[in-house]
């Protein structure tokens, strides 16, 4: 019977731990649905950008308020959980607290991680306030409502209940409190419970133990279905982010292959391309299929800040374009063909794509490809790309270009410049008076 706990706890955390794990793999499956991408250059670079702005948050204390709070919460998230490693000794072996032999660094330890409980408690009191009573403008977008405004409440509540636990769990802990090390605010929270039976005390403190444990295999698996995938998806996305500079877009091989063969005078136009040479099966993007790698991971990874949003210039002006709903729009389609691979095996045509069906023509001609989301994103997301993949599927496989553009690709094809000036022509405005 003395052993029952021990069971208890070890079959809670296979499952746990177990159904963490088959959704990480289907994560992994579902972006390698996309085209596989070279990330081997500039290691450095790249290396240092996973320090600086995955580890270092650089990019959130642009805006020091929230960048201020979030830091608190990611540190005191990733220390306080240091302590999940004593609790799973305990919970396997029937031992309590097996670091306490440490002595005043446990103290110290623990101590620290009562300050951060608070400290991060108070940060999802002025976030949720901040979604909730002040109603930031970027929170309030059209995508943010119904699930993703749920989620980002929840995971406040998570967060809350989890400190509020582990705070109660070492109050109600008598041999702890009789340490009277480490117990720098517990101490003050146990002072409720004067007049309590040690029984009493030792049952509150071993059920909120129980909740805290549950409640941080809930708050793992609950990753799976939120935007706080991010929390372990920033640094590979920081990581295989690019490196290039912000204004450089990227050319399809055989366009430009193409494009020098026309420039070439001694190159023969009607010549055979040349032998191995892969004609490209689709340009552009219509689907996640069609999306690289690293943009399925982009999509993954987005936390819904809105900060891209909030920056676009397009969205401030009332056009539809909204960069966070492009990265939530390429997400859901592909948990809707992850779901589609599940039920059969493998991706059976559903009669939908991401293109029309998730988002629109008039988001992708809004965008004036200015990089100020790509700019603004705390985890190296690139919106940009997706909508400028989807654009070139749209000129070079449906050539369904707007009207404007259209005409000036006809001036830049028969008059070499985007205007509709003879060649002949173009200087005699020098001559003007």
């Amino acid at each position: 019977m003395q052993y029952i706990p021990n069971i208890l706890f070890l079959v809670a955390l296979i499952l746990g731990v177990g159904y963490f794990t088959r959704n990480i793999r289907k994560v992994i499956r579902n972006i390698k649905l996309g085209q596989e991408v070279d990330s081997s250059d500039h290691k450095g670079q790249r290396w240092n950008n996973v320090v600086r702005i995955a580890l270092g948050q650089s990019k959130m204390v642009v805006r020091p308020i929230a960048g201020f709070l979030h830091f608190i919460v990611y540190v005191g998230f990733i220390i306080i959980n240091i302590e999940v490693l004593e609790i799973i000794i305990d919970g396997l072996f029937g031992t309590h607290r097996i670091f306490s032999s440490m002595g005043s660094l446990y103290g110290f330890l623990i101590g620290s991680f009562e300050i951060l409980a608070v400290l991060v408690f108070v940060s999802v009191i002025v976030f949720w306030i901040r979604r909730n009573v002040q109603r930031l403008k970027r929170f309030m977008s059209p995508e943010m409502k119904g699930w993703p405004k749920n989620d980002g409440n929840f995971i406040l509540y998570f967060e809350m209940v989890l400190m509020t636990l582990f705070l109660v769990m070492n109050a109600t802990d008598v041999p702890f409190q009789d340490m009277n090390s480490g117990n720098v605010v517990s101490k003050h929270i146990a002072g409720w419970f004067n007049g309590t039976s040690e029984g009493t005390l030792h049952m509150i403190e071993r059920i909120a133990w129980w909740l805290h444990f549950l409640g941080i295999l809930i708050f793992l698996n609950y990753l799976y279905f939120s935007k706080h995938l991010h929390i372990i998806l920033a640094f590979p996305n920081v990581y295989h982010g690019s490196v290039k500079p912000k204004g450089q877009f990227k050319n399809l091989e055989s366009v430009t292959n193409e494009v020098k063969l026309m420039m070439d005078p001694n190159a023969d136009p009607f010549a055979a391309p040349p032998e191995g040479a892969e004609t490209p099966a689709k340009f552009g993007a219509s689907d996640v299929m069609d999306l690289s790698r690293v943009q399925l991971l982009n999509a993954y990874t987005c936390t819904e800040c809105g900060r891209c949003t909030s920056e676009c210039p397009a969205n401030q002006t009332g056009k539809k374009l909204s960069p966070r709903k492009i990265m939530m729009d390429t997400r859901d389609r592909l948990q809707e063909v992850s779901a589609n691979i599940d039920k059969n095996g493998s991706f059976e045509p559903d009669g939908k794509q991401l293109l029309d069906d998730y988002i629109t023509r008039e988001e992708l001609w809004a965008c004036t490809t200015c990089n100020a989301c790509v700019q603004a994103c705390p985890v190296s997301i690139d919106p940009l790309s997706i909508i400028m993949d989807m654009r070139q599927y749209l000129v070079m496989e449906q050539s369904a270009a707007p009207s404007e553009l259209n005409v000036t690709m006809t001036n830049i094809e028969n008059n070499a410049a985007p205007w509709p000036f003879n060649q002949m022509d173009r200087a005699n405005w020098i001559n003007e008076s």
